[in-house]
């Protein structure tokens, strides 16, 4: 029985991973299909659709599913949909902020899912621009740290090319820029041999909540409910969780 139940786990444990993964090339071929459609197919000329790409090459999208997506976002093969950018706004346990993006074909549709899914969590719909106020939209741009990357050596690539600050976070580094500088200060890193996680355009709290081990739990349970709607591309907070409550919640 034990190892059937141990199989039984694990098969469910997998099934969870595949629809996750599944879930998330959805969200990467919309963002695809979405840059493709709004500043055409050459990813050359288009820093959106590179970065696009960039992610969805991370996380081991074939190359036949990207290059569909760019097609069908650019005209150029049937199916694509016109897909529209819709931010929502509202709060979470604790009083915690939250920015919700979705990329939809239909409106209606997402409103009421992000709200079923926030007030069935123990969050709160707002209104438009009574939390986005909290928020920055700044260029974000992740570094993993690996041999031979260092604070210094990332510095010296990004600074001349606009980056405002370059802040440590334990097993990564994060480059902050103005969204119009992030592909300047990408191609400084990438001149300077160095490479980048991803880079993508976000939002960043300009005031943060510090959680305990209980609000933490609850808030993590609401934005993973949000984040499971397919409508959903990202879900940004301004909550602050310290090593010691993740540890503790590990």
């Amino acid at each position: 029985m034990s190892g059937h139940s141990k199989w039984a786990t694990t098969k469910h444990k997998k099934a969870i991973i595949d629809s996750r993964r599944a879930k998330n090339f959805a969200k990467l071929i919309k963002a695809i299909e979405v840059a493709s459609r709004n500043g055409g197919p050459d990813m050359e000329g288009n820093p959106t659709l590179f970065d696009a790409v960039a992610k969805a090459k991370k996380n081991s999208m074939p190359a036949d599913n990207i290059d569909r997506a760019i097609k069908r976002g650019a005209g150029l093969e049937s199916g694509g949909a016109q897909y529209q950018t819709i931010m929502y706004e509202g709060y979470g346990p604790h009083g915690v902020a939250l920015m919700i993006e979705c990329l939809s074909d239909n409106r209606n549709r997402a409103a009421s899912e992000v709200r079923v899914a926030v007030t069935r969590n123990g969050g709160t719909m707002a209104d438009p621009g009574s939390v986005a106020y909290l928020f920055n939209r700044k260029g974000l741009i992740i570094v993993n740290k690996v041999a031979g990357v260092t604070e210094e050596s990332i510095l010296n690539a990004v600074l001349e090319a606009g980056a405002e600050e370059v802040i440590d976070q334990g097993d990564s580094f994060e480059i902050m820029c103005e969204p119009s500088d992030l592909v300047a200060v990408r191609t400084g890193l990438q001149s300077a041999g160095i490479e980048y996680e991803s880079a993508e355009s976000s939002f960043v709290p300009s005031m943060s909540v510090d959680l305990d081990a209980d609000s933490a739990t609850k808030v993590f349970e609401l934005i993973d409910a949000i984040e499971e709607l397919d409508d959903v591309q990202n879900v940004f907070s301004n909550a602050d969780v310290s090593d010691e409550v993740m540890a503790s919640l590990a």
